[in-house]
């Protein structure tokens, strides 16, 4: 069973085992560009996905 990242209205599988900042290399999603979130906690980018995750992406947003 794949894992699922959601960006918006958007989902992209992912296969599992790797860490969340190369499963976002792989579907085109800058690492730096969002948040990572599983069951509302925050995710950091050197967690390894597990079979079944779905991981909710929030933009991030910059200014000046």
């Amino acid at each position: 069973m794949p894992a699922i990242f959601k960006l918006r209205d958007k989902s992209f599988e992912v296969k599992h085992g790797s860490t969340v900042r190369i499963a976002l290399q792989r579907i085109n999603i800058e690492p730096d560009t969002v948040l990572a979130t599983r069951n509302g906690e925050l995710v950091t980018d050197d967690e390894i996905v597990r079979d079944g995750d779905v991981i909710k992406l929030i933009s991030v947003i910059s200014g000046g």
